[in-house]
């Protein structure tokens, strides 16, 4: 029995120790690619305030082997579409090779989507993973969600989680898209939504951006 024991209390201790190793997907790829995806990898990381050194280059890790993920799904569409624009002459089976590379595209970024979430939860907290998406998107969410109580500071408690709740959900979209003007278009299309919403509930959106503006203006000159 004590032998069984401590059999279970190494194999635990391995667990414990790989799971604190993250290797890098860098191998194959371009040198300055790599170098630049780390670095911006580390950017997110930095702002984490991880203590624990092995855990926050896991962390950098998850985040750079993200990027290296999208990045290849993306580039493989991409390949596809290009070869489709200067192989293929028919336009209507150039248009169905082309339809066919976004929907493998779009169905890869969904099988991997939820991928992020469960590999960070292994060494932070919600809150941390709440950071790191943040981080991965520009700080739209948090920044947008701020904005939206600033000039309208009459919105009620539902009111504030549902626009929340749709940026978080621009968030996840913006957070496998190709590009940086990809991201801000899905964050665009949930602003849309919003202000239509906020508007169908009565709220006059100029004249709130107005108020907004003039208290900006005299909060500067005090």
């Amino acid at each position: 029995m004590r032998k069984i024991l401590l059999a279970i209390m190494v194999w635990l201790c391995t667990i414990g120790a790989s799971a604190q190793e993250v290797k890098l997907n860098s191998e194959g790829r371009e040198a300055g690619y790599v170098e630049t995806i780390i670095k911006r990898s580390q950017k997110i990381v930095d702002g984490l305030n991880i203590s624990d050194a092995k855990k926050a280059e896991a962390v950098r890790n998850i985040i750079a082997n993200r990027y290296f993920l999208l990045n290849d799904i993306h580039e493989q569409c991409e390949k596809t579409k290009r070869f489709a624009k200067d192989s293929i002459s028919a336009p209507g089976k150039r248009q169905h090779v082309t339809e066919g590379a976004e929907r493998r595209r779009d169905a890869e970024l969904y099988k991997h989507h939820f991928e992020l979430t469960a590999a960070l939860s292994l060494y932070v907290d919600d809150a941390t993973i709440e950071a790191v998406k943040d981080g991965m998107t520009y700080g739209v969410v948090p920044k947008t969600y701020q904005a939206h109580l600033d000039m309208i500071p009459s919105l009620t408690d539902f009111e504030k989680a549902q626009i929340l709740a749709w940026l978080k959900e621009a968030r996840e979209f913006a957070m496998d898209a190709q590009n940086s003007n990809a991201k801000h278009g899905w964050f665009g299309k949930y602003k849309g939504r919003i202000n239509n919403w906020l508007s169908q509930r009565g709220y006059d959106l100029v004249k709130e951006r107005e108020g907004w503006y003039k208290r900006i203006d005299a909060a500067k000159k005090k």
